[in-house]
């Protein structure tokens, strides 16, 4: 059913508009002070303050600058805190440039398997267009940087700096997508025409191409460095000629297997292992995989995590119902529906359903205030650098929770039995346009 919009209707709406007072005052607000200014909630701001009954002692923030690589900064903040509290050492920091670097890597290498596993179907297919969009990009998820890890190892930020690109990658990220894009092109076509040995070689001489991109853009990879700091009480400790695995094994217990995701996505079956192999960065590495559950299970878990003095991981959609200088995450923080005068009543699940929503940021949960056994507000480590927020940090209120916090990482010993023997049966896959991606 079509509609022409007649000069009468815009007419009446005009006269609807001016009969009412109230739609004047708030034009004059909103023109002057734009939408989010013109609608803050400041109730929910006093609700809100920086005192917490649980607080896991952390100091500096991060800074990931103008690069989509939080899903690192996040995980390598609950490994640092690990490091921070076996080591009296809260300020030391690992290198997510140096992870950064092998993920582009790997992220080529395994676009390759995609592309040649898809080489069947026409350019116009959604999955082979998801591909070809975006053949590496910054985003990611925990169990990338698990598989990064594992097989990369670990080095401090000193012995492998933030370059340039690492901190502004669109650039970058532009070449070598218009690379890679055109290397699937060679490549779809040797295997339609069944040239497996060209393939091979065309493969290898593609990626020694993105690696040669990768060091001219980030600086040749760390190999060995010498482990120095000094500790919280000024201790000195030094420990020489290291590989960035030898750091990783003898500084860390790998316990990354007892680590769980758990997803609220209402708009998925909950209680069901989910796998999101479009997502996977390293060929042989740790799936990605979510296991979809109700709220209060991320909730508790969390809950015991932080009791237990750990940090972690989690993914949200932070540009909801959020003030970045300010560093408030509430979930009544603009009151848009009264300043326009309409009623918006989308939940979660239909949030996910029509694209409104999603995860888009991950950050470092350090903290929670419980009053009456129930949490109020919880502390943000953010990676945005310490000239946002109060320091860096950020606070949430327990109902933005609900709506904007999309999953947790924790470890299994958090988590009741039926659900650790869910996360550790069969993942259903789901496609790469699934809401959970």
């Amino acid at each position: 059913m079509t509609h022409n919009l007649t000069l009468d209707e815009i007419n009446s709406f005009q006269k609807e508009y001016q009969a009412n007072k109230q739609n004047r005052i708030a034009e004059m607000a909103t023109v002057t002070n734009g939408v989010q200014k013109a609608s803050f909630n400041t109730e929910s701001v006093r609700e809100l303050n920086r005192t917490f009954s649980i607080e896991i002692p952390t100091d500096n923030v991060t800074d990931q600058k103008q690069s989509g690589r939080c899903w690192l900064f996040a995980a390598l903040n609950v490994l640092r805190h690990e490091f921070a509290k076996k080591y009296k050492a809260k300020n030391f920091t690992f290198s997510q440039s140096y992870l950064f670097f092998w993920d582009r890597i790997e992220r080529a290498n395994i676009f390759f398997d995609h592309i040649l596993e898809t080489a069947d179907k026409p350019l116009e297919d959604r999955t082979v267009h998801y591909y070809m969009q975006a053949p590496d990009t910054d985003g990611g998820q925990w169990h990338m940087a698990v598989s990064l890890i594992r097989k990369y190892g670990l080095v401090p930020s000193y012995a492998y700096d933030e370059s340039f690109t690492a901190n502004s990658t669109s650039a970058f990220n532009q070449a070598l997508n218009m690379k890679l894009r055109e290397d699937g092109l060679v490549l779809r076509k040797l295997a339609k025409e069944g040239k497996d040995e060209e393939i091979e070689a065309k493969r290898k001489e593609f990626l020694s191409e993105v690696y040669r991109m990768a060091v001219i853009a980030f600086g040749q990879p760390t190999q060995k460095f010498d482990l120095e700091f000094n500790d919280d009480n000024g201790k000195y400790h030094f420990d020489g000629d290291l590989t960035p695995v030898d750091f990783f094994k003898n500084y860390f217990t790998d316990d990354l297997d007892d680590y769980v995701v758990l997803f609220n996505a209402p708009d998925h079956e909950y209680n069901k292992l989910y796998a999101l192999p479009f997502e996977d960065n390293v060929e042989g590495g740790t799936p990605v995989q979510f296991l979809n559950t109700e709220i209060d299970n991320l909730k508790n878990a969390a809950l015991k995590q932080l009791e237990a003095g750990e940090t972690l991981w989690f993914g949200c959609d932070v540009g909801k119902q959020s003030d970045r200088q300010e560093g408030l995450l509430a979930a009544n923080l603009y009151e848009t529906d009264t300043l326009f005068n309409i009623e918006t009543k989308l939940n979660k699940k239909e949030r996910l359903l029509t694209g409104a929503s999603g995860s888009t940021h991950a950050m470092t949960m350090v903290g929670v205030d419980v009053v009456n056994g129930k949490p109020r507000q919880w502390k943000v480590e953010n990676s945005w650098g310490n000239k946002v927020g109060k320091n860096g940090y950020f606070v949430m209120d327990d109902k933005w929770f609900d709506e904007y916090l999309f999953k947790v990482v924790v470890k299994k010993q958090y988590l009741p039995k039926e659900l650790v023997k869910l996360a550790e049966g069969k993942a259903t896959p789901v496609p790469c346009w699934d809401s959970m991606g």
